[in-house]
């Protein structure tokens, strides 16, 4: 249910639901949203969840680099902003949880109390690089493991989930990620996320080596493969992300529409399909604002009469 648009379904109903339907062992699809477009538009299709990526939305919000300029502020204000808008489920992204354990604290605190329904820690040093970079650093892994206790003593809902992720794999081996998932494992997260594995064969061994849900993040372009759903769902990951694919597409749209313009001069006889425009107005909530106006312009006039 949206209202003025904004959800009317409650972030512990979302919680639950989603911690719900990992716990089935069936595998959850969660498209990446960036901004409120992306977020309202991903919401219509009836996705388990959504995912706030960082990549795009530190690209969106801020026109940066996801690399560790986006401070804890930018970020719990996107959550809250995209959690709002939207009734589906929302995974966000919560990089290093933005300091140390007291950052951590408040991280999992702020985000929850935002509205998402669960957030995914990393063990890069700081600043981190998006996950599909070469040159990312670790921390060691017992300091990670602690990051993971204070975030799940820090939730107050049960339902709130902990997805912990390592970015070992690329610079210390596939052996090292493994340990360190382990022991996050142990430390109490929710969902374990093996960054960048290198092909199919390393991505059944992550999923064969645990018994929480894994995540497998598809990033067109980047190192691990891109598999079908019945490729992931065989191979046993809980939760398949694809957090690049619509800002990848919004791209790819964006440059031929002003490419077209700026070579004719009109957006006549353009190449790009483009949402009609009335409904991209609905989709934004024009309608609601017609009807409010109506209702309470009605409402002025019967006074006046009377």
């Amino acid at each position: 249910m949206m209202h003025n648009g904004q959800s009317q379904v409650s972030p512990a109903s979302k919680r639950s639901q989603l911690a719900a339907r990992l716990r089935q062992g069936e595998l959850v699809l969660a498209p990446g949203v960036f901004e409120m477009i992306s977020a309202k538009l991903a919401d219509r299709m009836g996705f388990d969840a959504l995912y706030m990526t960082g990549y795009g939305t530190v690209a969106s919000y801020l026109g940066l680099p996801d690399a560790g300029l986006a401070s804890y502020s930018d970020m719990v204000n996107r959550v809250q902003q995209f959690a709002s808008i939207t009734t589906t489920p929302l995974i966000c992204d919560g990089d290093t949880g933005y300091g140390g354990l007291l950052n951590v604290m408040h991280t999992v605190r702020g985000y929850e109390r935002a509205g998402a329904c669960a957030v995914q820690l990393e063990d890069q040093e700081f600043p981190k690089k998006c996950g599909h970079m070469l040159g990312r650093r670790v921390v060691p892994a017992q300091q990670m493991v602690e990051k993971i206790r204070v975030a799940v003593e820090a939730r107050s809902d049960p339902d709130f989930l902990i997805i912990a992720r390592t970015d070992a794999r690329t610079t210390l081996g596939l052996d090292e990620a493994l340990r360190r998932a382990e022991m996050y494992a142990k430390a109490g997260a929710d969902l374990l996320f093996v960054e960048s594995p290198e092909s199919i064969e390393e991505m059944e061994i992550i999923c064969r080596t645990f018994d929480l849900p894994m995540v497998a993040n598809m990033v067109e372009g980047g190192r691990t493969p891109v598999l079908s759903r019945a490729q992931l769902k065989e191979l046993g990951f809980g939760l398949a992300i694809f957090p690049a694919t619509a800002f990848l597409a919004a791209g790819a749209a964006f440059g031929s529409v002003y490419q077209h313009l700026k070579q004719t001069g009109s957006s006549k006889n353009g190449a790009q399909p483009l949402y009609e425009f009335g409904e991209f107005s609905n989709l934004m909530g024009f309608d609601w604002v017609q009807a409010f106006d109506q209702n309470h312009e009605s409402q002025v006039q019967h006074e006046a009469s009377n």
